[in-house]
């Protein structure tokens, strides 16, 4: 598969051009397992959910290399900074996004209860398109407890609400607007979603710093 220009790269993986109508999304690691994440990505979207298309890297393709469908639009983070989306605005479509995404049944599991968790979902993972937006990135994606997914959002949020940077204070508003109506937060969720974003190897040393500062931010939402 011949690459065209390179579109974006996140924490730990890039994604470039293939044409106008697919992306390829490369881990720089040669990790993960794309035909899972497709697979989840094929499975919210047939229960309605707003995940981009995916179809096979091809013959002799990596395991790490997903192909999906190409996006025009600018990510939730993107419309914020830009001045085009309030961010209040924007955690209300993020907790929206949330309990569409809860309605679907597990994939796999029959835990009860159980459903498709993104665990990921945050302002850069959501692109604005024309038609709305569109939720990308499920490499993390599980099926459990909604609650889990709750927490992990508010405290992706939380960490930059805590911090003193200049997105400290939209990410507090969006924080507020996600946990306007906090009722699928679990304690059990949040504990969890503290752990683990403690142990992610992305982090840094200061993103970690700031945990305790967020988790009291979200419980003063939560009182």
């Amino acid at each position: 598969m011949v690459l065209g220009k390179l579109l974006g790269a996140g924490r730990t993986a890039d994604v470039y051009e293939i044409d106008e109508a697919w992306v390829l999304r490369r881990d720089r690691e040669g990790v993960g397992d794309a035909a899972a994440e497709g697979a989840v990505m094929e499975h919210v979207r047939a229960h309605g959910y707003p995940a981009p298309r995916v179809r096979p890297g091809g013959p002799g393709a990596p395991r790490t290399d997903l192909v999906m469908e190409r996006l025009s639009g600018p990510t939730m983070l993107r419309a914020c900074l830009a001045g085009t989306l309030a961010p209040r605005e924007a955690g209300t479509v993020l907790a929206g996004l949330l309990r569409r995404l809860h309605e679907v049944p597990a994939h796999r599991s029959t835990a009860p209860g159980a459903r498709v968790l993104h665990l990921d979902l945050h302002p850069d993972n959501v692109i604005l398109t024309p038609g709305g937006p569109r939720v990308i990135d499920w490499s993390n994606a599980e099926e459990g407890e909604p609650g889990l997914d709750w927490g992990m959002s508010a405290v992706i949020l939380a960490q930059v609400a805590a911090d003193d940077g200049p997105m400290a204070a939209p990410a507090g508003d969006m924080l507020a607007a996600l946990l306007a109506d906090p009722s699928d937060l679990t304690q059990d969720g949040l504990a969890e979603a503290r752990r683990r974003r403690a142990a992610n190897p992305t982090m840094s040393e200061r993103e970690r710093e700031v945990l305790p500062a967020a988790e009291a931010l979200i419980r003063t939402h939560l009182a």
